[in-house]
């Protein structure tokens, strides 16, 4: 192969952009940092956080066996390609997230485990995501990118501040990070120079530099480059398209009709669609080493999504929109198990995303830890000692997946221990975390 002259931090430039490149051969190693002489081309360990509300079908949510005879509850249907990758955990829980009242005291502790204040007053801890972005995430454009797909809700519910139920991610424990919601401000914050909307393509601005780059690279690389390039073309079109279908989701509209225009850069309404493109702007910032740390937000504890693109099987001949995703959750039919596969096939569309891009010899899949979970086992019941948590990925050898690991019946069974555990697996050790003191050695 050729000695190709190139440092990691390469970027296309253009009037107001800057766009980090992907995993390149012609790169000698890939990041600026060496962390140890046999480790410094290895790809970075990212971390996704997925997190979707009310729970899951109380008795469709389990895992057993491993590897490719590994048996997935139907609720998990959806990640059967990726079995082998996978890291199913039952059993741990939050003590304190034990002690409030049902949905914003069990969520907004959910990645802190952290005591919550009661009285509308906002007092948690900071999550895990945030220390590693304060840590860890100090060596990207952007420490973390935190994403929704449902608003905030301010108000109080049963002497809980609902902010709880519509944050998972905190900057401090009186400080909730702010969720973009705004597919084209997310993918602004990636690749423009001030996070603002604007007319210009992001790719257009950066095509001249593009076409030079490329004459320099290796012809897998610039094959590697212009599927890149095309992606991200994807993306925006995405976006300026976003919400032209008008399926409304989450609350009902007083209007038949909107009595204004659609604004250009608003959240979309297909829900669906919201929800792929956050998890492709997810997929572009670990893909250019933008941000290794990220959290998507599918919907609030307490959720008024609605889901007019799943059929449903108990109104047949309609959508799953007659009844707001908190109030489906409290059964345990056959609608509720089609919404619970919904959100589990957007983890399975970022896993697959994520697995076709290679990185050497692992995927960016395999260099990631994508971690999936609700604040209860299940809505029907709000039970939460303890909760629905998957992973998929590898941390970059770090992890053997492929695996069901049981502590229902074992002492110390904090779910702080696992957060512990993959921190320590992105160079952060702390010597406790919430109500942790110790790493899951299993993990």
């Amino acid at each position: 192969m050729n000695n190709y002259q190139y440092g990691r931090r390469s970027f296309l430039r253009g009037t107001g952009v800057s766009m980090a490149l992907p995993w390149l051969e012609s790169f000698k190693v890939w990041g600026d940092e060496t962390r140890s002489s046999d480790r410094s081309s290895d790809a970075p360990v990212r971390l996704a956080v997925l997190f979707s509300g009310n729970g899951f079908h109380s008795k469709e949510w389990w895992a057993k066996g491993e590897g490719k005879a590994m048996e997935l509850g139907r609720v998990l249907a959806p990640l059967k390609d990726f079995r082998e990758k996978l890291l199913f955990v039952r059993g741990l829980y939050h003590e304190e997230a034990r002690k409030g009242n049902i949905h914003s005291s069990q969520t907004g502790n959910v990645l802190s485990g952290a005591p919550i204040a009661a009285g509308g007053d906002i007092r948690s801890g900071t999550s895990f995501d945030q220390v590693l972005a304060q840590t860890y995430g100090r060596s990207t454009k952007v420490p973390s990118l935190v994403l929704g797909c449902e608003r905030s809700n301010p108000s109080v519910h049963k002497n809980y501040s609902m902010l709880y139920s519509s944050h998972i991610s905190w900057s401090s424990p009186t400080t909730p990070t702010p969720l973009e919601l705004y597919p084209a401000l997310a993918f602004d914050r990636l690749f423009k120079d001030e996070v603002s909307p604007g007319d210009k393509s992001v790719l257009d601005a950066v095509l001249a530099d593009a076409q030079d780059f490329r004459q320099h690279i290796s012809l897998s690389d610039q094959r590697k480059l212009d599927e890149y390039l095309d992606s991200v073309r994807d993306v925006e079109n995405r976006i300026e398209n976003a919400g032209k279908r008008g399926e409304l989701q989450g609350w009902r509209p007083t209007l038949d009709k909107p009595n204004r225009d659609r604004p250009a850069d608003g959240i979309p309404q297909d829900i669906a669609e919201h929800m792929r493109l956050m998890c492709d702007i997810l997929v572009l910032a670990f893909q250019t080493d933008t941000t290794r740390i990220t959290t998507l937000k599918l919907n609030n504890d307490h959720s008024a999504l609605r889901f007019p693109n799943l059929s449903s099987s108990e109104q047949v001949g309609h959508g799953i929109d007659y009844m707001i995703h908190h109030l489906l959750s409290h059964s345990d039919g056959e609608d509720w198990l089609r919404v619970n596969q919904f959100f589990v096939e957007q983890l399975a569309y970022l896993a697959g995303k994520l697995d076709s891009i290679q990185e050497g010899s692992r995927t960016l899949l395999d260099n990631s830890m994508v971690l999936h979970c609700s604040s209860m086992m299940a809505g029907a019941k709000h039970d939460n000692d303890q909760l629905p948590v998957i992973m998929l990925g590898g941390a970059g050898g770090r992890i053997q997946s492929g695996r069901v690991v049981d502590y229902k019946d074992k002492p110390d069974r904090q779910l702080c221990r696992l957060f512990m555990s993959m921190m320590d697996k992105m160079d952060v050790h702390p010597k406790t975390f919430g109500d942790a003191k110790e790493m899951l050695q299993e993990v």
